[in-house]
């Protein structure tokens, strides 16, 4: 169960994002007339939810930028629709199509398909779907490079562990959630190569309580930090009721367990959707499988917590640097699976095909796919 502070923070989150969506839900900067401040008409943008801002994670992330975009052009109207199921996306999609909306974005990996189905029946519009991989004339694809922030939090818990075992909470054994294991771990063991981090599967985006139990177990066979890919703050909370340290994912959960999160790896999807729009707004916008690196910005570390000292903000600022002058990245052999079986060779860099097929962990994961 979660703790009744944190359900009041949830309720109080809520009700602030409720009252954003009554003044400004479909409407951007300007008049509530669904003009521009010069009297144009304003270009309608919707956007598709998996869950709720609530969750304070993925969908806090994606509705963050969703207000960015608003503040950064007034000639926009937006539109959302929160808690959409996969079966019922296409519903959706096709909706938010026929209220107007010119560009549609798709937050959840599970609205490939409708994207695609319905994009195929409004050619004037522009979808962009979130995580996929399909792609037409009228829907691109866009993430970010994610491992390059999970990897720089890896060296904080490395550095934090005095049991030498990390834990994770992870969704489901997919490649982006693999890859991200195996980014942290590889941080995690460059800071401390006798360190492990152990691996529990919730088969669950968003469900707190269960969340919260599986670090428990984590926490129960000694691990004494807790890093996670969830949406919910669940897991953070686990390791500040047990007076352990933790790492967030999606966006910054400090607030929400001060005492355990020394950073999170964190989502800023406001920049692309700016970019984006302004794009598809003066014509120069074509389809494309967007993946972002750090120096975009779309991906990077919340800040830390005081239980981080110097000397581990430097050695992170000293990768991060690498990464983002372009020097090096975090797929760099030599590197080996759980097997011992040579990966990636020393010197050679995974290429994009290899990482985004990735089902393989490598070598200081304890858990299986």
């Amino acid at each position: 169960m979660r703790k009744p502070g944190f359900k009041v923070f949830l309720v109080l989150l809520t009700l602030v994002f409720f009252a954003l969506t009554v003044v400004g839900c479909g409407r951007g900067g300007g008049t509530d007339s669904g003009t521009s401040p010069d009297g144009g008409e304003k270009v309608k943008v919707g956007f598709v939810y998996l869950g709720s801002p609530g969750d304070a994670g993925w969908t806090f992330a994606h509705e963050k930028g969703r207000q960015y975009l608003m503040e950064q052009i007034p000639d926009v109207v937006t539109e959302t629709v929160e808690n959409v199921s996969d079966a019922d996306a296409e519903r959706v999609l096709t909706q938010l199509a026929e209220n107007g909306n010119k560009i549609i974005f798709a937050t959840s990996f599970g609205f490939m398909d409708p994207t695609i189905n319905v994009a195929a029946k409004y050619p004037d519009v522009t979808f962009l779907h979130c995580s996929g991989y399909k792609v037409d004339d009228n829907v691109g694809t866009y993430f970010g490079r994610m491992y390059q922030a999970r990897y720089l939090s890896g060296l904080v818990a490395g550095k934090a562990t005095e049991t030498n075992k990390v834990g994770y909470v992870a969704a489901y054994p997919i490649p982006e959630v693999i890859r991200g294991i195996n980014a942290f771990t590889l941080g995690v063991r460059e800071a401390n190569p006798d360190a492990t981090v152990r691996v529990v599967w919730t088969s669950t985006w968003y469900d707190p309580a269960e969340e919260k139990n599986a670090a428990n177990a984590l926490l129960s066979v000694g691990c004494d930090v807790i890093a996670q890919h969830q949406d919910t703050p669940g897991p953070q909370q686990a390791a500040e009721e047990k007076g352990k340290l933790s790492i967030g994912y999606n966006s910054d959960m400090s607030a929400l367990a001060p005492k355990a999160v020394m950073t999170s790896a964190v989502w800023n999807w406001g920049p692309y959707y700016v970019e984006t729009v302004k794009a598809v707004m003066d014509g120069t916008w074509t389809s494309s499988q967007y993946w972002g690196p750090m120096s975009d910005g779309i991906v990077g570390l919340a800040p830390f917590g005081p239980m981080v000292s110097d000397e581990v903000k430097s050695l992170v600022d000293e990768k991060k640097t690498l990464i983002l002058n372009g020097d090096w990245d975090v797929f760099t052999g030599p590197i080996k699976d759980q097997q011992g079986e040579l990966k990636v060779q020393d010197g050679q860099v995974m290429d994009d095909v290899a990482m985004l097929d990735m089902m393989w962990f490598v070598e200081g994961v304890e858990g299986s796919i």
